[in-house]
């Protein structure tokens, strides 16, 4: 069975996908850090030396190394990745199920203001702006995230409560 876990950043999709194929006992792999292990670099820095569009090409090359190599995967891909390269095509297309892990601007802006240092995207606004900046982002991702073959709300839900919630459905 191949799951792939798709939402915006701080969504949770490492967190829930790490716990979920631990109890599933499934392999798990966050794409963003196959990426990293297979460039010997990270994320930041491949932006940096090579910008997005490198970047972009790559996380579409990866994206379908993993569900094409992979007969049985829990995957976490980054928050971009479905908006771009027909990605969100190749993960419904190449995957049993897709899940949107779906959080409210209110509880993004509270998560990402806690590690704003680990998120290249948004590390040099001020707190005040981030309402904005992740609502806009919001609005132009949604319709890639609302193709997922599930969407599970995880507003106020514990960890737990959302893998308990995902593994009803899969099961």
């Amino acid at each position: 069975m191949k799951v792939v876990l798709v939402g915006y950043m701080a969504s949770g999709k490492s967190s829930v996908g790490r716990l979920l194929a631990k109890q599933l006992g499934a392999k798990f792999i966050d794409l963003d850090s196959y990426i990293e292990e297979h460039q010997k670099k990270t994320i930041r820095a491949i932006f940096s030396e090579n910008g997005e569009i490198f970047f972009r090409k790559l996380e579409h090359k990866m994206l379908q190394k993993v569900l094409n190599e992979n007969e049985s995967v829990l995957l976490s891909t980054g928050g971009g990745t479905p908006c771009y390269s027909n990605n969100m095509d190749t993960i419904l297309k190449n995957s049993n199920h897709s899940i949107y892990l779906q959080l409210s601007v209110s509880a993004l802006v509270e998560r990402i203001s806690k590690e704003k240092d680990q998120r290249p995207l948004v590390k040099d606004l001020e707190d005040h702006e981030l309402p904005e900046f992740i609502g806009k982002h919001i609005f132009e991702r949604r319709q890639y995230y609302e193709l997922a073959k599930h969407i599970i709300s995880c507003d106020k839900k514990e960890l737990e409560e959302v893998v308990a919630e995902i593994e009803d459905l899969l099961l």
